[in-house]
């Protein structure tokens, strides 16, 4: 699958930390920024470099002069980034939409991706029925764009602590209608399964509820590995940081048992 990387955007990186084990990488939920994951970022960098990316059209991420907003293109960016940053092997944690360009990513450069891990990650809405989908783009195109992408966002925040729901709505109303909406329409027709069966290596899917729907990833396709975290809304690792690091760092143990592995059965 490769990537259009000739218009490839330079993205902000909050990036830190130095330890010898594998770095990692964090991808946020659209309208969101990487210091959604400040509190992943803390918890990993005793060990590890930890780079958590703000993507294009967001709160201080370039916009595209193209306008696009497609999930390759965005993959691109991640590509373009994560090279100007000499990252060549690492971890790949990608959050709702962010999860679709993890999977682009991975899927385009699988030698890079140690591993991905798919947090509430956004399904396959090429299955949402069409008149839905082109009743909210409609409304989202309209003047009644704030009422419908709030009251939209709500729905994912059910479930939220207090403080969660406020920095989610304040962080969508500082991005611009523009990415909200090109991202949306952009996740309708990506194809997350291909992406899925092109990368080789190891997937985790970490849902919430909304990991129920019928065209989430899990149920259309049941070998990818999926552990449930309960209580929280979509953003699930601002509302249950210590279940969802407790899961990111046997994850990441995991892959390093992996490498040693792998390198124990070279050395024999």
């Amino acid at each position: 699958m490769p990537l259009p990387l000739e218009a490839a955007l330079d993205l902000p990186a909050d990036d830190g930390g130095d330890g010898a084990a594998l770095p990692v990488v964090f991808l946020h939920a659209l309208a969101g920024t990487a210091g959604q994951w400040s509190l992943q970022l803390d918890s990993v960098r005793g060990a590890r470099r930890a780079v958590a990316l703000t993507l294009r059209g967001h709160a201080g991420a370039p916009q595209p002069g193209d306008g696009r907003f497609d999930i390759p293109a965005m993959a691109a960016d991640v590509a373009r980034t994560v090279d100007r940053l000499a990252l060549t092997r690492f971890a790949l944690v990608g959050h709702s939409s962010g999860a679709h360009v993890a999977l682009a990513y991975a899927a385009a450069a699988p030698e890079r991706v140690a591993s991905l891990l798919l947090a509430d990650p956004a399904g396959d809405a090429r299955m949402v029925p069409r008149v839905q989908a082109d009743a909210l783009l409609a409304s989202l195109a309209s003047p009644a764009y704030s009422a419908t992408i709030e009251a939209y966002y709500r729905t994912l925040l059910v479930g939220s602590r207090s403080p969660v729901i406020t920095r989610v709505i304040d962080e969508l109303r500082a991005t611009p209608p523009a990415t909200v909406i090109g991202v949306m329409r952009a996740s309708l027709v990506f194809d997350p399964l291909a992406a899925l069966a092109a990368y080789p290596g190891t997937t985790l899917a970490v849902d919430t509820y909304l990991g129920e729907q019928p065209f989430s990833l899990h149920r259309l396709c049941p070998e990818l590995r999926s552990v449930r975290i309960g209580d929280t809304g979509h953003w699930l690792q601002l509302d249950r940081p210590k279940e969802f690091n407790l899961i990111l760092d046997g994850w990441l143990s995991g892959i390093s048992a992996g490498r040693r592995e792998a390198a124990a059965a070279t050395a024999r």
